[in-house]
């Protein structure tokens, strides 16, 4: 079947071309996090024609969840982020490999993951700091092309996003704690981000034990998180719709 025959993506085909969706059929993603800010990036990769995702979070949908993220509906409280998310990928694009994977990644995860899966590009949503690192080193030294999400939480200005090398962040408590970390490895640049320039609110600072791996938590509105989403999926098709990548694949 010819790209031009899916009634979806036939706009995507309009502006990108008939190579470069044929190419985003062929490619394989991997989302770990799908919570705010993954969870819109999951949705943008699918609505973009990405023909293969693996989606990793061991999270449930919870109440306080509805005010941002995709998956929470007062209709699905309580079931795994990651096979609520499936369902509305194969719902957008029946045809996409969908991997759901319900599971906290550890450290130890990681490497064999990434050696097992292959990926074309890896997309960190991931909140809690130790599998973050690890995630982005190993995506590093195995040579994955992969994009991370700093801080969105406690901030409320859309304008204020941007990309940038993780050396030159600034002004986020998260991208401070990865730039230094990573450093340890010896990786002082080198890895894309999402992030704001824009402080944290921190009278919007709580403390949580909802999820493992994190203590703390910012409150968050709607738009912020799906800011970042969008903006990694953006990242993510563009750097895969490039000639260069076409033409290696």
């Amino acid at each position: 079947m010819s790209v031009n025959d899916t009634p979806y993506n036939q706009r995507t085909v309009l502006l990108l071309g008939e190579q470069a969706v044929a190419h985003l059929e062929q490619c394989h993603v991997v989302v770990v996090g799908v919570g705010g800010v993954g969870s819109y990036t999951v949705e943008m990769l699918a609505r973009s024609g990405i023909g293969q995702l693996t989606i990793i979070d061991a999270d449930v949908v919870a109440a306080s969840n509805i005010n941002r993220q995709l998956p929470a509906l007062t209709t699905t409280i309580g079931q795994e982020k990651v096979l609520v998310m499936k369902r509305r990928i194969l719902e957008i694009n029946p045809n996409c490999q969908v991997s759901a994977i319900a599971r906290y990644i550890t450290v130890d995860d990681v490497a064999p993951l990434l050696r097992q899966m292959s990926p074309d590009f890896v997309v960190d949503a991931i909140d809690s700091v130790a599998p973050k690192i690890e995630l982005l080193a190993q995506c590093h030294a195995q040579g994955i092309p992969v994009i991370s999400s700093m801080g969105a939480g406690g901030r409320i200005d859309p304008t204020k996003v941007q990309y940038a090398d993780i050396a030159n962040t600034h002004g986020d408590g998260l991208a401070r704690v990865v730039r230094q970390r990573l450093r340890r490895r010896g990786i002082s640049k080198g890895i894309p981000v999402v992030f704001s320039t824009e402080e944290a609110r921190q009278s919007a600072l709580m403390h949580t034990t909802e999820m493992e791996g994190k203590i703390s938590s910012f409150g968050t509105v709607a738009w912020l998180p799906a800011t970042f989403g969008m903006m990694l999926a953006a990242y993510v098709v563009n750097q895969l719709t490039s000639q260069s990548a076409i033409e290696q694949k």
